[in-house]
């Protein structure tokens, strides 16, 4: 008797007639692959008595675009003895700065930006003496804007960096945000394509058929084991040339854009 497969029965049927008259012949025909006694657990049984070979690869794929948008980060740090005139002096840049931020928002060239509010905390250095000097004043702010129309962006820093207490903390280069999803999107498939192609490869390696995917999964998650992979599934950076100025390069090269995926295939 074999519960764990499919079978038809024959009893005495004029197909298979039994060898006498006095018995009969019940006939058993296997309906699926189910691993018989004995063979390796999760391993299929071919009808020619091979094993069907199994195959766990990770495909990757890189695809590079031109920056879209570039998120521009200030700060002001104003300190002195006087509270209430570190505050007043604070509050005369942002004003003119949100002002200028509003009229490129006004022009297309600027898509988001956000500001804090002047924040103002109090310390009292130590001298060289060891003695606490006198109490000093700190205002200090922070403004992110996103742009989108690089040569106003180039203005802007030009204008802005060039002020008593500001500093351009760093550019921030990306794709939008719709293109994006699209973009992942196309990487990933280029990621499976790869992973079947070098799968593929391994089976004709051993004289085997084609695979088929039985599995396919983030990085470190095939099977279901949960254990993170020491490398992402998508990393994104922008890649910018080796001679130009760190602090107004703005010129960035392509966005990178990273992908990979595991997956686990059967090949005949």
């Amino acid at each position: 008797m074999l519960p764990e497969f499919g079978y038809r029965r024959y009893l005495n049927s004029e197909h298979h007639p039994p060898p006498c008259d006095k018995c009969s012949v019940t006939y058993v025909t296997l309906l699926n692959r189910r691993p018989l006694p004995g063979t390796p657990a999760g391993r299929a049984m071919r009808h020619d008595g091979r094993m069907t070979l199994e195959i766990t690869v990770r495909g990757s794929a890189e695809q590079r675009f031109a920056a879209e948008r570039a998120t521009v980060m200030l700060a002001t740090s104003i300190e002195s003895t006087d509270k209430q005139q570190v505050y007043d002096d604070a509050v005369s840049v942002l004003e003119p700065l949100v002002m200028q931020l509003r009229e490129l928002a006004d022009r297309g060239a600027v898509t988001t930006w956000s500001s804090d509010q002047v924040r103002v905390y109090s310390y009292r250095p130590w001298g060289a003496d060891g003695t606490r000097g006198e109490l000093q004043h700190v205002a200090r702010l922070k403004i992110l804007a996103e742009f989108t129309d690089f040569e106003r962006l180039s203005g802007f820093i030009d204008y802005w960096a060039g002020k008593d207490g500001i500093e351009v903390g760093g550019i921030d280069w990306d794709v939008t945000a719709r293109n994006r999803r699209a973009y992942e999107s196309d990487v990933r498939k280029a990621a499976v394509d790869n992973a079947i192609n070098k799968a593929q490869a391994y089976a004709d390696a051993v004289r085997r058929g084609r695979v088929t995917a039985l599995q396919i999964a983030d990085p470190g998650m095939l099977n279901g084991d949960g254990e993170q992979s020491p490398i992402p599934l998508m990393m994104t950076s922008s890649v910018v040339g080796e001679d130009s100025a760190p602090a107004l390069d703005l010129t960035p090269d392509e966005i990178v854009i990273h992908v990979e995926v595991d997956a686990h295939f059967a090949a005949d």
